[in-house]
């Protein structure tokens, strides 16, 4: 079976975001080891920054900017930029790592123990995976979001261990997360979104 590493790289290479804007620190270590050569890493020495660029980025392609950020303290150091990405209406898809679960009861430095509280209100969606099998499907789910109209920014919080992902069949509108495509730009129903 296919690692969720390999699986979100996957995700992310086809929907043609291969730049990634992040300022990592050890909880993003495992999203980064054995990083893909196709990819870019854009490194920051601050998350304002880090965000900052990927703003930058996403209004000059159009397309979603993928930003890494550090746990919670990092998405807080972002805050600032987040403000202006959200007036701009860019479409950025924004991780950070989260500590073990084993962590988590104690409320260590860097856990969040609200993760997906912590960046409201400043995106459209949010979220915390409670598995790694969950992380592609939500990071899917945040492009997604992120692409659809009024664009803007999308969180998935994940702690970014290794697990295997069991064969699912992925409903087709979580692959047209693209701004721009005619399916994104023209309004559709619910149903027709759902059926394909």
């Amino acid at each position: 079976m296919p690692s969720v590493h390999s699986v979100t790289y996957s995700l992310l290479r086809r929907q043609g975001i291969t730049t990634v804007f992040g300022n990592p620190g050890s909880n993003e270590l495992p999203f980064l080891k054995g990083f893909p050569e196709d990819f870019r890493y854009v490194l920051g020495l601050h998350e304002g920054v880090v965000a900052g660029m990927a703003d930058g980025y996403a209004l000059a392609s159009g397309r979603p900017a993928f930003v890494n950020l550090h746990a919670a303290a990092g998405t807080g150091n972002a805050m600032g930029a987040l403000t202006n990405a959200w007036y701009s209406h860019s479409p950025l898809v924004i991780t950070a790592g989260q500590q073990a679960r084993s962590m988590i009861g104690v409320e260590s430095m860097l856990a969040n123990v609200e993760a997906p509280q912590l960046p409201k209100p400043l995106v459209k969606w949010s979220y915390e995976p409670a598995c790694p099998e969950d992380v592609p499907r939500a990071l899917s789910q945040a492009i997604h979001s992120a692409s659809l109209p009024p664009r803007g920014r999308s969180t998935c919080r994940s702690r970014m261990t290794t697990g295997t992902v069991r064969p699912v069949t992925t409903p087709s509108w979580w692959w047209r997360a693209r701004s721009n495509t005619p399916e994104c730009r023209r309004p559709r129903s619910s149903s027709a979104w759902l059926s394909g």
